[in-house]
């Protein structure tokens, strides 16, 4: 027997599915609910007693990509260049994520919500990740003194950034060029 938990699991990943298709198809700004429920095979409603609206859709979308990256680039330690390793190897999976680009070249006014306005689920997940292993590397003694959220914000500010820009400067900056950068930048920004 299935329990209603799994069931109901199993409706939200075909919705976000369906969701991820769509935006694949047809960018994000034309994916719509109704085409979402018609490729997850729900009715209109049954999205909509999980989200209000397209946006918190893709938003939520977006944060179980971004947790997927997270679980999917593990720790491999606790010294500054295992913190610096994970998150240059966890910006270059969002920079080839197909949706997550999407999202960010295609939607912009979406996008700008969460680069200029407020932290997501997904960006603060980010944070207490980065935060984590940033105190761990402080006793250590590899990272730097100093409040580990703040300063897991700021190297969240610089990947964001960096993942943001990268096709911006890419004629002077190539993906490994840019993943070489960035580990320098945070390398410099955590030494003690």
């Amino acid at each position: 027997m299935v329990s209603i938990r799994n069931s109901e699991s199993s409706v939200e990943q075909r919705i976000l599915d369906a969701a991820a298709a769509c935006i694949l198809a047809y960018g994000v700004e034309r994916t719509t609910m109704t085409e979402i429920a018609r490729r997850a095979r729900v009715s209109r409603p049954t999205i909509y007693r999980r989200w209000p609206d397209i946006r918190w859709v893709i938003a939520e979308l977006l944060t179980v990509r971004i947790s997927g990256v997270l679980d999917a680039v593990p720790d491999a330690g606790v010294s500054r260049e295992d913190l610096v390793d994970r998150v240059v190897a966890i910006a270059e999976h969002l920079r080839r994520d197909e949706i997550v680009m999407s999202v960010i070249f295609n939607a912009p006014t979406l996008a700008m919500v969460y680069i200029t306005e407020r932290l997501g689920t997904s960006q603060q997940l980010l944070v207490d990740a980065l935060a984590a292993a940033i105190k761990a590397g402080q006793e250590d003694g590899s990272v730097r003194n100093g409040d580990p959220y703040e300063m897991g914000a700021m190297c969240l500010l610089i990947t964001q950034s960096t993942i943001q820009s990268a096709q911006m400067v890419e004629k002077i900056l190539d993906r490994d060029a840019l993943s070489v950068e960035l580990a320098h930048s945070l390398n410099g920004y955590l030494k003690p």
